[in-house]
């Protein structure tokens, strides 16, 4: 049998412990958040850079970089770095646009890029124009014409105020 002396010092050890080692047991518990760092990007704003761009139509399309080289403005450096609260899973992405001159000359990087990169801006094609099947039907286009909102023809009676 165990005496009040032993159970005090075997629920004092177990106190211990579970203090020394709470971080790591209730860490499920504790929220940590997301911490987002540097220039997100999606595929379709690199998808729009091509070869001979100017320095300013590479920043419209993707922002200010993180870093610029101090002593030759010639290389920008795009980063983004995601670190999960959750499971502490890290997502670190890279793109370095090149420039010479003020033409862009080479992009390298954690992208892919267009196929149509290498043809410069002023010899690329046009998107297509949408089709009348893919925008909304308006008024005159539409088969029958009519309204598509009844509209209430009743008239407002005007009461005149009571001195």
């Amino acid at each position: 049998m165990i005496n009040k002396k032993q159970s005090l010092t075997l629920l004092g050890a177990v106190a211990l412990s579970v203090s020394l080692s709470a971080c790591s047991v209730f860490d499920w518990l504790i929220y940590k958040p997301d911490i987002p760092q540097g220039n997100y990007m999606e595929q379709q704003q690199v998808e729009k850079l091509r070869i001979d761009m100017t320095k300013e139509q590479a920043e419209y399309i993707l922002g200010r970089p993180v870093l610029r080289d101090s002593f030759a403005d010639d290389a920008w450096y795009y980063v983004y770095h995601y670190k999960s609260g959750r499971d502490a899973s890290i997502t670190h992405k890279e793109l370095i646009l090149r420039f010479t001159g003020n033409k862009l000359t080479s992009v390298t990087g954690d992208y892919e890029l267009s196929k149509e990169f290498d043809t410069p801006l002023e010899q690329s094609k046009l998107p297509m124009a949408t089709t009348v099947e893919t925008t909304p039907l308006i008024p005159a286009q539409r088969p029958d014409e009519k309204p598509l909102v009844k509209e209430n023809q009743s008239e407002v009676q005007v009461q005149k105020p009571i001195k």
